[in-house]
């Protein structure tokens, strides 16, 4: 950790995020998380599948 990120720390310490913004990021963590299960389990429409998916983790080539 370097200085830059204690700053930081010292700075969200002293002025914490509102309630809102503190939602609204466990919100986005949590639909992101629900996509990755979806996906995961297979339930995902097709629409919302890749085109060409070769079953293959990583970049296609």
């Amino acid at each position: 950790m370097n200085l830059f990120w204690l700053i930081r720390a010292k700075r969200w310490a002293k002025h914490p995020p509102s309630a809102k913004r503190v939602l609204l990021v466990f919100g986005v963590v949590a639909a992101c998380v629900a996509l990755y299960l979806l996906e995961r389990a297979g339930l995902l429409p097709a629409w919302m599948e890749l085109e060409g998916r070769t079953g293959r983790r990583g970049v296609q080539f």
